[in-house]
């Protein structure tokens, strides 16, 4: 099967899982999409000629998602630091696009971005703590505490009586 084919065959079949996933971690659709491409660029182009089994390879893109985001915020993170050397004072910042609205989404915008991973394999992925654990790189413990500050920034902000799992994210 050329790359070509395998990488149209997976998207159609895969996208819509990708796509979710990433809306999860990124907080918007638009990020998204983003996001997915960019993993699948950087996975079809890193084993060009070596895509066999396309049921392996979403376990790849997940992460190679999750890796993408999580350097992206890293990035964001160092920039923010000196971004003032660059601004001009008479722009003022962007208006945010949500627009008052509470929901799952604007609640996981307020989480770190660790955190806001273990509750998207958690909860969307429904994967233990040792299996995200292992595929963060964490100890358990460390894991565990993300969940739970996670779990009580989003009862604050959605209510006591909601979780994460019970509630549909919009996109």
């Amino acid at each position: 099967m050329r790359d070509d084919d395998a990488l149209a065959e997976f998207v159609r079949d895969r996208g819509a899982a990708l796509l979710k996933h990433a809306t999860l971690l990124v907080g918007s659709r638009r990020g998204a999409e983003d996001l997915v491409q960019d993993a699948l660029v950087k996975v079809f182009a890193t084993r060009r000629g070596r895509v066999r089994d396309l049921d392996s390879l979403e376990a790849y893109v997940r992460r190679t998602v999750l890796t993408t985001f999580l350097d992206s915020y890293r990035r964001h993170r160092r920039w923010v630091k000196v971004r003032h050397l660059f601004a001009d004072p008479d722009i003022g910042p962007p208006d945010d696009d949500v627009a008052g609205a509470v929901d799952v989404t604007a609640a996981l915008r307020t989480l770190s971005p660790r955190e806001r991973a273990c509750v998207v394999l958690r909860f969307y992925d429904d994967l233990t703590v040792p299996q995200i654990a292992d595929e963060l790189g964490l100890a358990q413990g460390t894991v565990k505490r993300y969940l739970s500050d996670a779990t009580h920034a989003l009862a604050a902000t959605l209510g006591p009586g909601v979780r994460p799992e019970e509630t549909e994210v919009v996109s």
